[in-house]
């Protein structure tokens, strides 16, 4: 195939004919998959509030989801570098649709912790796959040496999958209130496996070149930015997830007298504005001046001060309520601020991942990347159960704070510069 020229500054390139389809595709089945694990996740985790398990109990059910999230990023990036993204892909949605039937066809008695840690672990390998096949192919679509681009994209795919994860978490609270836990896993069942079809009677050709020879060896990055990067994507997810995956909607729940319902909105508008933010974070970075490439793409200094930004939003949010100022008003508050700062922080991180990959093996040095996110989920997701359970939300907000604040310490390591570097891999290798 031929080279594609870069962008001129300001625009986004689009893909070429023959990659488009595929793209649509992919994101597509990204987009399904992202719905139905936002749902997946409220259902699970006011399904077993209302058993009456405790905030650590029901912690402990996203645990294996996310050792999962650990295992399949070392090993995903490993199998889709030697069969393709695109058996990767359809690996990902079918193991998400055996997940959601285990809980709605199973009898009242298994639903107990075990057995729902067990379909979550492989919800968790599920939604790595597809993430990590999705984003792979966003480096192969982009024309070559085309920076800015790349950040755009990145951005948007990142964007609407947070917006969509979003609408999952309100899904989950309407479904769970209508039809009851396990009808609401079944529907969700079906739409994965509707996009599972799709996907699989559409597509044409292959995601990039299949490589038969790559060794798993491999998978650890030699890569110094890369390796940074990965770093400290773990505290940068584990900050957010100490306060806001078991801490935070147990606050509003058990403290404040919310309804889940209430619980579950609030959670899906917040995470919808914060897509919309992760998809105009190019756009903002650019008109403030804060990307210091070419064309205002941003670099390790911009990861800087945006983790340094982040880290006073639950800093605040902590000192107000140890000062007793109105929890309700503490939370919404702080929220929006936080929401935003972290949405450009995360949109940065997703760039500089493929902008620092290389491209001979940008499916393993992505789903190392993403093993380190999901390193920092699991600590995050244990901590903000552990936390909340011994010391309140405050605590959560603390280590939050702490948390951020070495992210910028380990960013101040990265690269200020970006490889620009032919990208010989396409995404689309049609027959």
């Amino acid at each position: 195939m031929t080279s594609s020229t870069a962008a001129p500054a300001g625009a986004t390139a689009p893909p070429r004919r023959g990659d488009l389809r595929n793209y649509v595709l992919v994101t597509g089945a990204y987009w399904a998959d992202t719905l139905v694990d936002g749902a997946t996740r409220t259902l699970v985790l006011f399904y077993f509030d209302q058993l009456g398990y405790t905030p650590l109990q029901v912690a402990s059910l996203f645990v294996l989801y996310e050792i999962a999230g650990v295992v399949t990023n070392l090993l995903g990036g490993w199998l889709a570098t030697r069969l393709g993204l695109k058996i990767t892909l359809f690996m990902g949605l079918a193991v998400q649709v055996l997940a959601l039937l285990m809980l709605g066809f199973a009898p009242a008695s298994l639903l107990v912790v075990p057995y729902v840690m067990a379909s979550q672990a492989l919800s968790g390998i599920a939604k790595d796959l597809t993430k990590m096949s999705s984003k792979s192919a966003v480096k192969l679509v982009v024309a070559e040496n085309d920076q800015s681009s790349l950040y755009r994209w990145v951005a948007i795919l990142t964007g609407s999958k947070n917006a969509l994860k979003g609408v999952g978490f309100f899904l989950g609270g309407l479904l769970l209130t209508l039809f009851g836990f396990q009808t609401a896993a079944l529907a969700l069942a079906a739409l994965v496996l509707i996009a599972l079809i799709a996907t699989s009677t559409l597509m044409h050709g292959h995601l990039g070149r299949p490589d038969k020879t790559a060794k798993f060896t491999k998978m650890f990055s030699n890569n110094r930015a890369v390796n940074i990067l990965a770093a400290a994507r773990v505290f940068l997810f584990a900050a957010r997830d100490v306060w806001f995956v078991v801490g935070l909607p147990f606050f509003l729940y058990s403290e404040l007298g919310w309804s889940f319902w209430a619980v579950g909105t609030l959670l899906a508008t917040w995470v919808i504005g914060y897509g919309a933010v992760q998809a105009a974070a190019p756009r903002f970075v650019r008109r403030h001046g804060h990307g210091d490439g070419p064309d205002g793409e941003p670099d390790g200094r911009t990861a800087v001060w945006l983790a340094l930004s982040v880290a006073l939003c639950p800093a605040a949010m902590a000192g107000a309520l140890n000062a007793g100022l109105n929890p309700t008003v503490v939370i919404l508050g702080g929220l929006i601020p936080f929401g935003i700062a972290f949405a450009m922080n995360s949109a940065v991180h997703s760039y500089l991942i493929l902008a620092y990959a290389d491209n001979d093996k940008v499916a393993m040095n992505v789903g190392f990347y993403y093993m380190a996110n999901a390193i920092g989920r699991l600590a995050g997701t244990v901590l903000s159960g552990l936390l909340y359970q011994r010391h309140g939300l405050t605590a959560c907000l603390w280590t939050s704070a702490a948390f951020l604040v070495l992210a910028a310490l380990l960013s101040l390591l990265l690269p200020t510069e970006v490889s620009r570097s032919p990208q010989p891999n396409r995404l689309s290798q049609t027959a």
